[in-house]
């Protein structure tokens, strides 16, 4: 990635997907919990991190104003789809922490 080579568009696009795959991940992460399968578990929310990471070099694209273009719907929703995952993702650590109690409890 070269910050002169991308723009609004691709920016925007590759912080969805990198959103959208970290979200994926977290979820498959809660799903292999519930069926008590920890080491996939973290596995799986290493991966999320990961997307996280790619996701977040975009974010700072936008951040430190690397483009021109005025604020717009797709910056906007971008943002909104990084930051909704995230929530997500550190609420299903939570959920995880518990199931693991409940196994070590059973």
């Amino acid at each position: 990635m070269t910050e002169k080579s991308l723009n609004l568009e691709e920016i925007v696009f590759n912080l969805v997907l990198h959103a959208g795959n970290a979200r994926a991940k977290a979820y498959e992460a809660l799903d292999a919990a519930e069926e008590g399968k920890f080491e996939k578990s973290e596995k799986l929310l290493y991966e999320a991190d990961e997307e996280f990471t790619q996701g977040h070099k975009y974010q700072s694209l936008l951040i430190q104003g690397k483009i021109s273009e005025q604020p717009s719907f797709l910056i906007i929703h971008s943002q909104d789809h990084l930051m909704t995952a995230m929530a997500e993702k550190n609420l299903i650590k939570r959920f995880i922490k518990i199931y693991k109690k409940l196994d070590k409890n059973n």
